[in-house]
């Protein structure tokens, strides 16, 4: 059995006065232009994870450049560390896994055709849905999640687990698919992740992404009511299109392959993309 990853060490949670402020962006976290604007602000205070520690109102910043949309700031690693000490009951692995597989089981299926098995690293697993599916496939199931007890709970369901950060894991073409499953958007630099999930992975492996496609009809017709939840996202920085996202993954050695309407979360999206 081959070594597992390296990895650094978790920070603990620090108690912290409040509210922080954001760690604000002086430019596109995508392109690094320069040139970026307000475009309109959300309120997060009504988010099960929200905590004084967080100022209640988000605003949302739109790159001249790439037209990439994202809030003017993300958070400090000792607020990151405080937001994450809890954890949704439903992302705790094996809850809900039963229904949810049939919808990753989709996932699965589509994903399998480009790669038929080797190691799957899923980052962000949550309840573990889409491994416990995807072992069925063949693939051996590998989960990485920023939450300790996450990561502590998948082990004991037999998985290897590790609580740390993507771009922390040492391991070189270890992987043939790497699953971003909503993961990419929580990310303060997007482009970090994509090149960390490109080292390690191996030649021909793919990358599994979904995220919110605010350039979507569902997307607008939320606008329209003014009942759109992602601008009140408090986990999320970034709000891509599907063109953007096209564009970064190109820009970070990946071939798009494959688009499709995301059955996870309403007006979101789903990708696969091959390592080249």
């Amino acid at each position: 059995m081959s070594a597992g990853p390296a990895l650094a060490a978790t920070p603990a949670t620090v108690p912290l006065a409040s509210p922080q402020p954001r760690l604000l962006y002086d430019a596109c976290p995508l392109c690094s232009d320069a040139e970026i604007s307000v475009l309109r602000t959300g309120d997060c205070s009504r988010h099960p994870l929200y905590k004084p520690v967080v100022a209640p109102v988000m605003t949302w910043m739109r790159c001249a450049g790439c037209g990439h949309v994202f809030t003017d700031g993300y958070f400090s690693d000792e607020v990151s560390a405080e937001i994450f000490s809890a954890t949704n009951p439903n992302q705790q692995p094996g809850a809900g896994f039963e229904q949810n597989r049939y919808t990753s089981a989709r996932i699965v299926e589509r994903v399998a055709r480009h790669v038929p098995d080797g190691r799957w690293l899923d980052v962000g697993f949550g309840n573990g849905s889409l491994l416990f599916t995807a072992e069925e496939w063949g693939f051996e199931p590998h989960g990485l999640d920023l939450r300790p007890s996450t990561a502590e709970g998948l082990r004991r369901l037999g998985i290897e687990a590790h609580c740390a950060d993507l771009t922390e894991l040492d391991a070189p073409g270890r992987y043939s698919v790497i699953s971003l499953a909503d993961v990419l958007e929580h990310m303060p630099y997007p482009g970090e992740g994509l090149a960390a999930a490109h080292r390690l992975l191996r030649d021909g492996g793919v990358v599994f992404a979904s995220m919110p496609n605010y350039d979507c009809s569902v997307w607008r017709l939320l606008d329209a009511g003014d009942a759109n939840p992602y601008w009140g996202e408090l986990e999320h920085f970034h709000n891509f299109s599907r063109r953007r996202l096209y564009e970064l993954m190109e820009e970070h050695g990946f071939e798009p392959l494959q688009y499709s309407v995301s059955e996870r979360y309403r007006a979101c999206m789903e990708v696969i993309a091959r390592r080249v």
